[in-house]
């Protein structure tokens, strides 16, 4: 239950502008509430780090007590710090617990008032709202309206579509304008924008703050510097590969040594990582970040929110495209690599390529599944044939174990005169009969697999009842 709001213990000065201020005009009492109306009141603050969130609330606070006087009092404070108003009530701590408090008939307040409704409400929110509050016998109060709201009212409803129209174009108005700033900042600069230091570099000073008023409160610039211990392991990793070394043997090689990987080197800014070792995405990750020509890039991995009327979570991230990167147009930072042996390390394969620069086809992709760990089994080039391998998990990055099993190897001609066997032995001999590729239709079409032991295979449904 939320715990009762109470005020301040005022000065006898404060009290006494209070008297004369109430006695300049009659206090108005609703004559069908003794006593007045018990108001709940309801704020909100974006974000406690860029906002102050005992400001905000007071102010919010004191333009629902100047709303509310003459017709009751506040009884209870719900107030959310750090939570975004395009969130739902449900998802919101304090408004969720005002949401939960309405069925409790000894709630102990008869209406809710908010200070402002751009600070409670995103968009068309409050029309879902009102009803619930009204099913439970409870008013909601704007200052927007000058008092209760009524959705009878033609005006009231007009009201409530312009400010949800509002609170909409407040927020993207502002999204826009900072995501403009940081593209010309990382393009034009090659500033820093934030976030954890990239394995191979240290933050450190890069001057004053350009803005003359952030300067003046002490904030400065920050920007990339080699770092003395990870920057040579970063050049090794970029020179293995470009003697043509695979992922999985540089990171062998790293593990073996014992170097620390980048959660180990800085558990504090990782701790969502298990910091157990060098794996093959993050080898394939750093060799694929531009940041270590020099450059700045922003952008790499945008934040995709949600429409707030459509199911799921409120703000995603996905790695976008190359073209939508954006680039600094001048060297940011010490260079790690250079740019031309960056490009370099982009084309560089670690596969042979087929003689006489033919295409690979392996025609049972995806039609061989592994008996032991159920994984289907991935193509690969073994001397000069297609076949299909499963290595339960794991890759040639992690050594053996002694409970490791064995890796399932079949060749693709070998597999396929298994599956003609097979089909024959389960009386399909006139599709057993045919070439290839209708044999390899018929699989598909029906659904089937076949599931493969390092001692035997089977046919089976995909997916088995």
């Amino acid at each position: 239950m939320p715990t009762l709001s109470e005020h301040d213990e005022p000065d006898l000065l404060t009290y006494w502008m209070s008297q004369a201020r109430l006695a300049g005009r009659p206090r108005r009492r609703r004559p069908d509430v003794v006593g007045g109306l018990r108001f709940a009141f309801y704020g909100r603050v974006s974000t406690a780090d860029f906002q102050e969130p005992v400001s905000s609330r007071r102010w919010q606070r004191d333009v629902a007590e100047d709303l509310t006087d003459g017709h009751g009092r506040i009884v209870v404070e719900f107030f959310d710090v750090d939570r975004s108003r395009r969130l739902p009530w449900s998802d919101r701590p304090h408004a969720a617990m005002l949401l939960a408090a309405l069925a409790d008939p000894e709630r102990g307040f008869d209406a809710v008032v908010v200070g402002e409704y751009e600070r409670a409400f995103y968009g068309d929110q409050v029309l879902s709202l009102i009803p619930l509050l009204e099913a439970h016998g409870v008013q909601l109060w704007l200052p927007e309206a000058h008092g209760r709201i009524d959705l009878a009212e033609p005006s009231h409803q007009a009201l409530l579509m312009l400010l949800g129209a509002q609170s909409k174009r407040e927020v993207l108005r502002a999204r826009s304008r900072a995501l403009a700033a940081m593209r010309a900042q990382a393009r034009d600069e090659g500033r820093f924008l934030g976030g954890r230091p990239l394995y191979g570099y240290r933050l450190v000073d890069a001057g004053p703050h350009p803005n003359p008023m952030h300067a003046k409160w002490g904030r400065r610039l920050q920007r990339y510097d080699p770092d003395p211990v990870t920057a040579p392991i970063v050049r090794w990793i970029f020179a293995e590969r470009l003697r043509g070394c695979s992922v999985s043997r540089i990171v062998a090689t790293l593990n073996a040594r014992g170097v620390p990987c980048p959660s180990q080197v800085d558990p504090g800014r990782n701790r969502h990582r298990n910091g157990c070792g060098w794996a093959l995405n993050t080898v394939r990750a750093l060799l694929s970040n531009v940041k270590y020509t020099g450059r700045q890039v922003w952008n790499r991995q945008p934040a995709h929110h949600t429409p707030a009327h459509l199911p799921g979570p409120f703000k995603t991230q996905r790695w976008a495209s190359t073209s939508e990167w954006v680039i600094s147009k001048q060297v940011a930072h010490p260079a790690l690599v250079s740019e031309a042996d960056f490009i370099a390390v982009q084309q560089v394969s670690a596969l042979p390529a087929p003689r006489g620069g033919g295409r690979r086809r392996y025609r049972l992709v995806g039609l061989l599944r592994c008996g032991l760990c159920g994984r289907r089994l991935e193509s690969c080039w073994s001397h000069g044939r297609p076949a299909y391998r499963c290595q339960h998990g794991h890759s040639s990055a992690t050594p053996r174990g002694p409970d490791r099993s064995r890796n399932v190897y079949v060749r693709e001609d070998r597999m396929i005169t298994v599956i003609r066997g097979l089909l024959r032995d389960s009386g399909g001999s006139a599709v057993a009969d045919q070439a290839v590729q209708q044999i390899v239709c018929h699989l598909r079409e029906h659904r089937l697999v076949v599931t493969c032991t390092e001692t035997a295979c089977r046919i089976e449904a995909e997916f088995p009842n």
